[in-house]
This record gives C-alpha cells, sequence and structure tokens, in this order.
C-alpha cells in the first residue's frame, strides 16, 4: 500500500511554503470575529510578531455555546468531527474539523509510520485513549493506511489492563502505543501477574501526550525490552514533531506547522538551542478553527538544521524540556515536576508515585502517594530531603492503587496542588 507523504525535498521548499501559508493562516484568522480584533494591520512580515499570542484560558473564557460563532470561520454543516483538548486540569476545549483540516491532519499523522520504520509486516496496540480527544484514532487510523495491523483497546477505561496485556500475549503485536505513565502501570501490572512483558513479541513503543524524561525513557525501554519513540503533538494542530529511526531528536513537520521558540519575558525569538516557550501555527488544517501563534505551555529548544538520513533529514528540530506550569512551590523552594518524577523513578524500588501539596494550619506540605517494591518510607523521605531541602510527607499506597484512578484520566494528573 503506498502512501503519498508529500515529503519536502529541501529546507529551502519548506521555507517557500511557510512563507506562503503564513499569509493564508492571517487571511483565515481575520476571518474569525474573536481573532480579526488581535491582528495590527500590515504585512505579514512586518506584524507577526507584534499579534499577540493565543492561550488555552483565553479560549476557555469563550462561552461554549459561542465558541463556534465566535472563533470559527466556516458553519457547522462543514463540520466532520470534534476534537478534545484540555490537559489534567481546566475545562476541556471541543474543536470542530472539517474535511479539509482532516485531510492535512491525517497525512501528519501518516507520516509518524513511516519516522519510526514501520511497515506492513507489524501490528499496533494502541492504548491511548480512545474517545473524542483524537489522539488513539488518528494513530489507528492512519496505521490502516499504511497496511499496519490495529488494535484499538483505548486505555484502562476502554479495555481492562490485564486483558490489554492478554492480547498482547495473544495476537503479538510488534508496536505499543500509549502514555508514558500507562506504559509504566502495564510494566508493573504484568509483573505482578508474573507476564515477561520484557519477552513479549513488542519491540518498538510509541509514547507521546506527557513530557518524557532519558530516566522515564530507560525505564519503560527496559520493562518492555523495546525501542521508544518519543512524538510530540496538540489537538489545536495534530501531530507536531516526532523521534525516529536513529534517534537525533524530535523531528517538526515544519511544512504543517510554523514553529517559534520565544523568550518567555520579552516574546523576541530565542537563537538556535535556547530554551524558550513554544508557539506554534498551522498551515494547513486550520481552515475550521484559525489557530494563529498559539501558545502551548510548553518550554522548548530549537534548532533550524536537520539531522538523519530520511527524507525527514531536512526538517528542523525540537527538544521538549518541560511543561511552564511544571512546578510547586513549597515553602519558597520550586520544585520542578520532572525532576521531581526523575529522582523517584531513579530508585528502582519505586513502581508509581502521586504528588499533592496542600498547606493545613498554613504550613505547605508535599504529600507523596508511592508505590514500592519493598521497603519503608524513610529512603524516599531522605532522597527528596536531600535533592529539593523539603521533608516531604509519604504515604504508602498497594500496588496497582495509583493506576486506577489514572485509568480513568484521558490525561492523568500525577502532580496535584490543592492549595486552591
Amino acid at each position: 500500500m503506498t502512501v503519498d507523504l508529500r515529503w519536502p525535498k529541501s529546507q529551502r521548499e519548506i521555507l517557500e511554503i511557510q512563507r506562503k501559508r503564513k499569509r493564508v493562516a492571517v487571511e483565515r484568522a481575520l476571518q474569525s470575529p474573536y481573532l480579526k480584533k488581535r491582528i495590527p494591520k500590515g504585512r505579514v512580515e512586518e506584524v507577526w510578531l507584534k499579534i499577540p499570542l493565543l492561550t488555552k484560558e483565553e479560549l476557555r473564557a469563550i462561552p461554549p455555546e459561542r465558541f463556534h460563532d465566535e472563533f470559527c470561520i466556516q458553519p457547522r454543516s462543514k463540520v466532520v468531527e470534534y476534537w478534545r483538548s484540555g490537559g489534567a486540569t481546566g475545562r476541556p476545549l471541543f474543536y470542530p474539523r472539517s474535511a479539509e483540516d482532516m485531510e492535512h491532519g491525517l497525512r501528519a499523522f501518516e507520516r509518524a509510520w513511516a519516522l519510526i520504520g514501520a511497515t506492513a509486516d507489524d501490528c499496533a496496540h494502541i492504548s491511548f485513549p480512545l474517545g473524542v480527544h483524537p489522539v488513539a484514532h488518528l494513530y489507528a487510523r492512519t496505521a490502516i493506511n499504511h497496511g499496519i495491523g490495529t488494535v484499538w483497546c483505548g486505555a484502562g477505561t476502554n479495555t481492562p489492563s490485564e486483558v490489554q496485556l492478554e492480547l498482547i500475549d495473544h495476537l503479538k503485536p510488534t508496536i505499543w502505543l500509549g502514555m508514558a505513565s500507562y506504559g509504566l502501570h502495564l510494566a508493573n501490572l504484568a509483573e505482578t501477574k508474573g507476564f515477561d512483558l520484557a519477552s513479549s513479541s513488542v519491540k518498538k513503543i510509541i509514547v507521546a501526550a506527557e513530557p518524557l524524561s532519558p530516566v522515564k525513557r530507560q525505564k519503560l525501554e527496559t520493562a518492555w525490552g523495546a525501542e521508544v519513540f518519543d512524538h510530540f503533538g496538540m489537538t489545536e494542530g495534530a501531530f507536531v514533531a516526532g523521534e525516529g529511526v536513529g534517534h537525533h531528536g524530535l523531528h517538526i513537520w515544519a511544512d504543517q506547522f510554523y514553529v517559534e521558540v520565544l523568550d518567555e519575558k520579552s516574546g523576541e525569538p530565542v537563537p538556535d538551542g535556547a530554551v524558550g516557550s513554544l508557539v506554534v501555527t498551522p498551515l494547513w488544517n486550520n481552515s475550521m478553527t484559525p489557530f494563529l501563534r498559539w501558545s502551548s505551555g510548553d518550554l522548548v529548544s530549537f534548532s533550524s538544521e536537520g539531522i538523519g538520513d530520511g527524507p525527514w533529514s531536512v526538517f528542523p528540530m525540537l527538544k521538549h524540556e518541560r511543561r511552564t506550569l511544571g512546578f510547586f512551590k513549597v515553602r519558597g523552594v520550586n520544585i520542578n515536576h520532572a525532576e521531581l518524577e526523575d529522582a523517584l523513578f531513579r530508585d528502582p524500588d519505586v513502581v508509581d508515585f502521586r504528588a499533592e501539596v496542600y498547606n493545613p494550619d498554613d504550613n505547605d506540605v508535599l504529600h507523596l502517594l508511592v508505590e514500592k517494591r519493598s521497603g519503608g518510607s524513610e529512603g524516599t523521605v531522605d532522597l527528596i530531603r536531600k535533592i529539593f531541602q523539603i521533608t516531604p510527607q509519604v504515604t504508602l499506597l498497594p500496588r496497582g492503587t495509583i493506576a486506577k484512578d489514572f485509568e480513568a484520566a484521558v490525561k492523568p494528573a500525577r502532580f496535584v496542588d490543592k492549595r486552591g
């Protein structure tokens, strides 16, 4: 089965596409009653950096019943499906998609399979949540276009985790897809069930929808005995960037999305390699919701030079650092979520955890709910005290307790601030 992935042949071609399609993006945004008030008059190249960034909180301020009429630029009769957006917190948003949008969004995901070297000889077990959130069905539908077998399990709420392990054992998929946290949960469950997941048929893993640290990657690869590929996207766009064979980093589909990395304070572009706030403008799948300079809430670094040997080698590179809101401030100490996760997962005795901060008697407390293979809480208390100079409250939980809560969420909240 042949799929036309429309790979650009050079960086020059990508830049020409961006030049033309940025103008189209602005023209479409000017048709939106909400967005047209934000765009200064003038040539696109001259006013681009003056266009205010668009955030999820701004869109949440639009009443849901008025969102289509105020933000969208085609009538409801042109909607073919809705995509859910929303992280672990805040009211989810539901974006309509036109047939034109879907053509380009699906192509982005079709490239994802080529990126990891998947072929019709593969079978993919898909454990992303199945529902209005699009990621699971976009991977599945585009896998079929490549002739790749699919097992549409969804997350634990769609198909119980014990059944998922049975299906991996019986159907012999070669690729597993899901959130890294759920991949670790399946590995922990397999361990308790006596199922040797590292010797299963799965040889490649695609993870997305949450940051992947080196420690979490190693934990996944060891537990599954498989090669992990990190993919990055957003409902406001589609599949935006992904890791491919060679593991050079995240290749950005820069012919489909115009990516900026900006200084958080000044709003000015940062140099290659510097960390800044990620801003994305869809160049093609914007015929219904014309997102313009979307602030994703991620801190990243950017390299204009591509790497690798495949057709994706012409694309620039992205490195995901962390979410902009990914930290707790406890008694004056900033505790980065990713650093806390890495610290705990480096301990091979830690199976899973959830972190909460609350404020009894006006005294901040970092509360860690931890599942361990053996041992007590003292080692965890000492570890966190040594790294963050904060003494946590640690509660040990029976194996599998946290996973039951995680399975019920589209994006599980591993870090919860209960201080209001």
